[in-house]
């Protein structure tokens, strides 16, 4: 497998990062409480302690200000695809992630999905939100592929089944989650979202992924 190089962000970069997430937290908090429509670009500068000039460095639009809570989760996901052992076969290395950056038990994880449920159900009355999860998705994808890539030894130009495996596997976790958030289940047990996911991920074309099981054994 070959090596990722690992790049440390600067003070600075952590600093607007941190403002960011600041920024979306509290238009995640008062589009839950508020409502969407009812929620101004000002109100959520003023409830992040920010001027709006701030915000809107940061962000073009209301929608967009919850892109970081969003991204947060598929950042997690495929750093934890990254991080799983390497002796590992691809799709028992997806499983491994899903275990990790899904499971309900995690208190930070907890609260991740808890953002992550609350923002997907007001995705049906705003068509900017559901584009803002949609280059969620779509980044998730890019980002799972590089991650395959380097894997796989890939990395000068993945082939399509690569490609193929890291859009399903991005599409498996991405129905998993919208359906837990559609529902009352917990983000623990059968129902929760690392167990939809896992279903998700036994429809894989395994054989073609080099195991002879759904999962990779």
């Amino acid at each position: 497998m070959a090596g990722t190089a690992v790049t440390i962000p600067t003070l600075t970069e952590r600093r607007k990062a941190a403002t960011r997430l600041d920024i979306a937290r509290a238009a995640a908090e008062l589009f839950t409480r508020d409502g969407l429509r009812a929620t101004r670009a000002e109100d959520i500068a003023r409830a992040a302690g920010v001027a709006p000039r701030t915000f809107y460095r940061y962000f073009a639009t209301k929608e967009e200000s919850v892109a970081p809570l969003l991204d947060a989760g598929a950042h997690q996901w495929a750093e934890a695809v990254r991080e799983a052992p390497a002796d590992l076969p691809v799709p028992a290395a997806l499983r491994h992630a899903v275990e990790r950056a899904l499971t309900g038990t995690d208190p930070a994880n907890a609260a991740s999905l808890g953002w992550v449920r609350a923002l997907l159900r007001l995705t049906d009355e705003s068509p900017a939100l559901r584009a803002v999860w949609s280059d969620t998705c779509r980044v998730s994808e890019s980002t799972l592929l590089t991650v395959l890539a380097h894997r796989t030894g890939e990395t000068a130009a993945p082939d399509l089944h690569l490609r193929l495996l890291a859009g399903l596997a991005t599409t498996a976790v991405r129905v998993a989650v919208e359906t837990w958030a559609d529902s009352d289940a917990p983000p623990t047990g059968p129902n929760g979202p690392a167990a939809l996911a896992l279903e998700c991920l036994e429809h894989l074309d395994a054989p073609r992924f080099g195991t002879s099981s759904p999962c990779g054994d």
